[in-house]
């Protein structure tokens, strides 16, 4: 994702490399494929027994509170501005409804992927996925 990003800097959706803001965006990109993305994981697969399943949305239910603390206080993952971090998060967390998860638990995080699913491009995207 930072290296597609990278290719239109004038879109702004990474920070410039080397930057101190860059490396607090890599911190975000980490914790949503090693907290998110892959607690998702055992939800897809329909080997996974039930109380795996239950663990695990316990665990995305613990990274969903911590999340929608943080959204309660800037509009995006990595401050104010929209970026890479908010593409990542989006997907995975769009996983929630196919996987039965409901977010209405979380109402600062999902006012933040209601956000997000408005933006033009977004909306583009999921017109050309099948998804919207």
């Amino acid at each position: 994702m930072q290296y597609i990003a990278d290719q239109k800097p004038e879109a702004g959706l990474v920070p410039p490399a080397a930057s101190f803001e860059r490396y607090k965006l890599q911190d975000w990109l980490n914790f949503i494929t090693s907290e998110l993305h892959k607690s998702f994981s055992p939800l897809f697969s329909p080997a996974t027994p039930e109380e795996c399943k239950v663990l695990a949305k316990e665990s995305l239910a613990k990274r969903f509170d911590w999340l929608d603390k943080h959204l309660a206080t800037t509009q995006y993952l990595h401050g104010g501005k929209f970026s890479v971090a908010d593409v990542y998060a989006f997907v995975v967390i769009g996983w929630a409804k196919p996987m039965k998860f409901d977010l209405e638990r979380w109402p600062n995080l999902k006012i933040w992927h209601e956000r997000i699913a408005a933006r033009p491009k977004v909306q583009e995207a999921l017109k050309a996925e099948g998804s919207a």
